[in-house]
């Protein structure tokens, strides 16, 4: 079976013999898979009337476990935003009904963002979606294929997650 990836490498080495143009077949093939990826996700997310941002911090406070409160700071290391953007962003959500902000009883002047019933039931949902579309897309793989590809995929994103700061 061919693909568009075989295409650009055979056009690439008949142009530029003098190039190893191998990390393409990988690399290209993963951006490509990337963007089938997006597109799902947000089919997925606006299933459940959700932009990609807003489903990041709402699972991000599913996650946390009972009673599903973050700070924003907590937040930002989990969604990799400025704070500014995440003040933006808890603003927004709180207006939709999806989280609620809380004083911190450890801290007189912080506050935790805790997520709403309809915040979870919302979560919940879009992830039963997104997770039926990211296993039609996986479809072709075997178990053990999947696990061999999570596994090398680990290898190459492993480097970049554990940069310090």
């Amino acid at each position: 079976m061919e693909d568009e990836v075989d295409r650009l490498v055979a056009a690439w080495r008949r142009e530029r013999p003098d190039l190893d143009v191998e990390p393409l077949e990988v690399l290209s093939r993963v951006s490509r898979l990337a963007r089938h990826l997006d597109r799902a996700r947000r089919l997925a997310f606006a299933e459940h009337s959700l932009e990609p941002w807003e489903f990041d911090v709402l699972t991000a406070l599913r996650r946390a476990g009972t009673p599903y409160q973050l700070s924003p700071g907590q937040l930002l290391t989990q969604t990799l935003v400025t704070s500014g953007t995440m003040t933006n962003r808890i603003d927004r959500l709180t207006k939709k009904g999806l989280v609620e902000r809380l004083p911190d009883p450890s801290d007189r002047r912080g506050v935790l963002v805790r997520l709403t019933e309809e915040g979870q039931d919302r979560a919940d949902q879009a992830l039963a979606g997104l997770l039926d579309q990211e296993r039609a897309i996986l479809a072709e793989l075997s178990r053990a294929q999947r696990a061999e590809l999570a596994s090398l995929l680990r290898q190459l994103t492993a480097p970049f997650d554990n940069i310090p700061g």
